[in-house]
């Protein structure tokens, strides 16, 4: 099996990011954000909800008596944290974490099974019921957040403790499953265990897990159902709900129809995104096209169609799912930090199966707006919900809207997304670039220093920019020799105009061609040669698709790759009154309240008067408004202040 991608990523051994957005981020999480969460994880938080994770390795391992405590997933938080710590190790060592992380190693090695088996909750509370529900009871998501981990603390450290227990699981997890006879016949309710298996492919060269991770994919939805044949042997009865006996609803778990024959994300969203980047990594491993040409209809229809503007997916809290085209509420959405992550790690998963800047845009939207607006810049509150509109009076009184918090949390019970963020953050830097033997391809622009191997030499990319709030990039080469080669810079979808040169030259059209959302430039490059794109980075004022109903009549304000929203902390309470004049100009001003370097825009508008109103509800028409400013912050960074109104699809004139 041919295992060499024609795209690559560059290892995180080989990349080091600089001074900039992104670098403040990273102290963040190492500073703040690890600590604090292995706080979390030990329930040490004062009025935050109690994780159980450590405790629960530590009775399973035998070193303290207790009961499991927490959800049925509870592994995964530690794991997560664990995959963190390994890349902030492998950014910046770190004795004293190294130590913290080795004792949690040593819980989890004492805590396996003999037989390779590993899930604190089986073993603990279940443990006649191992592989029974895998619908529901997230054995496999588990164990490859934990391969994940130790994939990630291997590659940093050296040390194959956790990896050597990952793999002897992984061996006992393909010994029961399979197409033989005797084997289960089945795939996981929450996927996540096939992007992990290729993972661990790549870390060990063990060619049994990619086939593991194969076989998971191709067996999905097949007929007879595995999750209904499942569910039958277990007299009908729902993990969550055992008096509830109806038939599970299978497209929850994409499960519905066969991988292949999918066209339409459907169901969870977490789980959608995460088997879909599983699935892009299988197709760029095996050259299969079938597989591509799945996960491009699947792309196609999130982001034309079931997306939201701050790159967020899952529109509902029923299920944290998609519900159909075009269907985007802003004040009931769901938009979970984690199903922003996943897209984010589809998209880069499509980057290795072909050239084409819309995936770089997809994860420059979502990085910038719904990934990091999860995370306060405190490091020590979270959003689960990433909403697009916020009432406060209303997440507490209606029950429609009590998903949507109006402040940040210290953490959750079930914690997902606050170690998932942070293993994004510190594995960042390996998503700026990728390559092939001929051509390097620019995907995102952060402050960083890159080492590749590349058509017989080793390149150095030195990248300074202000990105976002300013639009040039300037990016120098460094060469151990002349060289013929490729530099593709993507040119993001918001940008309508831009200029770039070389060594000072300005680029003509025909020296540098535009293709697939990519500038290429090809030429012999020598040491010292330095690449300067300028991007002009206006205020502009956005639409939806008119079949988006929510956002019928409404507008909304970005600037480069941000999006913006009102708050009430600048604009006094009930957004929903104002309308934003469009033709009117915008300034920038440097807010020095929220963080270094973030640019507020400030327009004319209008509010709708209330002064004559009388206590009525309704009256006739008449149009009675007031001149006013309006003020709009960078989406991320809502909910930093004061507690109050947030609104990001506005009126307008």
């Amino acid at each position: 099996m041919d295992n060499m991608n024609q795209y690559r990523t560059v290892g995180l051994e080989k990349v080091e990011l600089k001074e900039g957005f992104f670098r403040e981020y990273q102290e963040l999480v190492q500073r703040v954000v690890i600590p604090y969460q292995w706080e979390a994880l030990n329930d040490r938080i004062p009025e935050a909800e109690k994780s159980y994770a450590i405790h629960n390795f530590k009775v399973a391992a035998g070193l303290e008596e207790g009961e499991f405590g927490g959800l049925v997933f509870q592994d995964s938080d530690v794991a997560k944290w664990l995959e963190a710590v390994g890349y902030s190790l492998s950014a910046a060592p770190d004795p004293e974490l190294e130590k913290q992380a080795d004792e949690v190693i040593e819980y989890i090695e004492k805590a396996q099974q003999e037989d390779g088996y590993l899930n604190t909750f089986f073993t603990l509370k279940r443990p006649k019921e191992k592989w029974t529900n895998l619908m529901d009871c997230h054995e496999l998501y588990c164990a490859g957040h934990m391969m994940e981990a130790a994939v990630a603390y291997y590659n940093a450290t050296g040390k194959r403790k956790l990896l050597d227990v990952m793999c002897r699981f992984a061996d006992h997890i393909n010994s029961v499953f399979g197409t033989e006879e005797g084997k289960i016949h089945g795939y996981d309710g929450h996927e996540e265990i096939e992007l992990a298996l290729v993972k661990l492919y790549k870390a060990t060269g063990e060619e049994k897990y990619l086939n593991l991770s194969k076989y998971f994919i191709d067996e999905r939805g097949k007929e007879p159902n595995f999750f209904l044949l499942e569910w039958e042997k277990r007299g009908k009865s729902s993990f969550w709900n055992p008096s509830d006996h109806r038939q599970p609803e299978v497209s929850y778990n994409q499960a519905h129809i066969p991988v292949r024959e999918q066209t339409e994300a459907i169901g969870h969203a977490v789980r959608a995104v995460y088997l879909y980047s599983g699935m892009a990594d299988i197709a760029a491993l095996t050259k299969d096209e079938s597989l591509k040409k799945a996960c491009k209809a699947l792309w196609n229809n999130i982001v034309t169609k079931q997306m939201y503007i701050t790159g967020g997916i899952g529109s509902t809290h029923s299920g944290e799912a998609f519900t159909f085209d075009y269907d985007l509420p802003n004040d009931t959405v769901y938009q979970e930090t984690c199903a922003s992550i996943g897209l984010f790690l589809f998209a880069h998963r499509m980057t290795l199966l072909e050239e084409n800047g819309s995936y770089g845009d997809i994860m420059e939207r979502a990085l910038y707006n719904s990934i990091i607006s999860g995370m306060g810049f405190d490091g020590k509150s979270f959003f689960y919900v990433n909403p697009m509109e916020v009432w406060p009076k209303a997440s507490e009184k209606n029950p429609e809207r009590k998903h949507v918090a109006p402040v940040r949390q210290k953490w959750y019970g079930c914690a997902c997304c606050p170690p998932n963020l942070a293993r994004l953050l510190m594995s960042l830097r390996q998503y700026i670039y990728t390559y092939s033997e001929d051509t390097i391809y620019a995907h995102l622009y952060i402050p960083s220093k890159a080492e590749i191997e590349a058509g017989g030499s080793k390149i150095i990319l030195e990248q300074n920019t202000g990105y976002p709030w300013d639009g040039g990039v300037r990016i120098k080469l460094g060469l151990n020799k002349e060289m013929e080669y490729t530099l593709k810079l993507r040119i993001p979808s918001w940008c309508r105009k831009y200029q770039v040169s070389v060594n000072g030259e300005a680029m003509t059209a025909e020296a540098g061609q535009l293709e697939n959302g990519f500038l290429s430039i090809h030429r012999n490059w020598c040491d010292g040669d330095e690449v300067v794109l300028q991007m002009e980075m206006p205020v502009e004022i956005i639409q939806s698709h008119p079949e988006v109903r929510a956002n019928a009549g409404k507008v909304s304000i970005m600037r480069g790759p941000l999006v913006y929203c009102l708050e009430e902390t600048d604009n006094g309470p009930n957004l929903s009154a104002l309308s934003l004049e469009i033709g009117t100009g915008f300034e920038l001003k440097e807010e020095a309240g929220l963080m270094k370097g973030a640019l507020s825009i400030t327009g004319q508008g209008f509010r709708i008067s209330d002064k004559e109103w009388n206590h009525s509800l309704y009256r006739p028409f008449k149009a009675e408004e007031e001149k006013t400013e309006i003020k709009a912050i960078p989406y991320f960074l809502w909910g930093n202040r004061d507690k109050g109104e947030m609104l990001v699809w506005m009126n307008h004139k």
